[in-house]
């Protein structure tokens, strides 16, 4: 027990408060803004700033991540397109291998002579539609230079 010459707060004059009653009250410009008006018009730029900028941060957050899914999205297109075209190297190299080798075998191949050439007909002329070939409707123009 401690003695003191003050007396202590009785039981029944305690009030219940609120909770977080003196953040609240830190916290709030209403109190300061009949003092001094300009610092609640300072907390309230500041307020507005700071929601604008959060803001903010959340469009460029989701404009990166779409970005970045856009650019990985594009590099395995071009990883798959480096693929196919290793692939048609290796298949053009191997087309030329072969016959390469069937020409260093000459008893592989038969001579050519005129009595053993066949004469085919000409295929029939196609009848043309009004539209023309697909391919002749397009505007073929000499690529840029640099491309």
């Amino acid at each position: 027990m401690v003695a003191s010459k003050y007396p202590g707060p009785a039981a029944n004059s305690l009030q219940p408060q609120r909770p977080l009653q003196l953040v609240q009250g830190s916290l709030s410009g209403r109190a300061g803004g009949r003092r001094a008006p300009w610092l609640m018009g300072l907390h309230r730029a500041t307020d507005g700033t700071l929601a604008g900028l959060g803001l903010c941060m959340l469009t460029l957050s989701g404009l990166t991540l779409h970005w970045q899914n856009e650019w990985g999205q594009s590099f395995q297109a071009l990883e798959s397109a480096q693929v196919l075209e290793h692939r048609l190297q290796e298949s053009a190299a191997q087309l030329e291998r072969h016959h390469l080798s069937r020409a260093g075998q000459p008893g592989q191949l038969v001579p050519t002579s005129s009595d053993r050439l066949i004469f085919m007909p000409p295929p029939p002329a196609l009848p043309q539609s009004s539209s023309g070939l697909p391919l002749a409707s397009l505007n073929w123009q000499p690529a840029a230079i640099g491309y």
